[in-house]
């Protein structure tokens, strides 16, 4: 792998741990808080495509693992892979992937800066509805919650959710628009 595509790959794990550092907001006796850090997941998709997404939330995964207090609120460890948010962790992955595969079928497919900007949101929001589906999943049989209970908890992280889709729908547009699609990778 080019160093180049590392160094993308480094810089958006990067931008993930930082945008951890955003205190973590908790609502109710709801056990998910609400965090900064699935906007870096969207950006990397948008920006880096399937494969850099992808990556880039797999050197999260092993950050977390070692220990690292990475993700929101300072937690790290195995023990987090088991907790009641880790479906949404464990989300990241696919989240990254499908947003970085459809980001980039938009990217080579229009040309007008509106319909671009549209697929790249459109493109997070398949990735978070994709990240809600494991995160209700996973915390409905950690948390012993019915499965519409989890559903209607979740619903407190959509309206944020989907500004997070536009946020990397609107930086996507600039990095295309400025740097052309040579940050994708794969």
């Amino acid at each position: 792998m080019p160093t180049r595509s590392l160094v993308l790959i480094a810089l958006f794990t990067a931008i993930i741990v930082v945008l951890g550092l955003v205190p973590p907001i908790m609502v109710g006796l709801f056990p998910v808080p609400i965090h900064a850090q699935s906007l870096g997941v969207l950006l990397a998709g948008v920006v880096l495509g399937a494969r850099g997404g992808a990556l880039t939330v797999l050197l999260l995964f092993v950050l977390v693992a070692v220990g690292l207090p990475v993700l929101s609120g300072g937690r790290g460890g195995l023990a987090v892979f088991l907790s009641p948010t880790a479906g949404y962790l464990v989300g990241f992955l696919p989240t990254a992937f499908v947003t970085g595969w459809l980001a980039t079928r938009f990217a080579k497919s229009t040309t007008t800066s509106w319909k671009l900007v549209a697929g790249f949101f459109l493109a997070g929001t398949i990735g978070v509805v994709i990240d809600h589906v494991f995160g209700i999943a996973w915390l409905a049989y950690a948390a012993g919650l019915t499965l519409s209970e989890a559903i209607i908890g979740n619903l407190i992280f959509v309206p944020g959710d989907l500004a997070k889709a536009a946020i990397a729908a609107y930086v996507g547009l600039l990095i295309t628009r400025n740097f052309g699609k040579s940050a994708r990778i794969g």
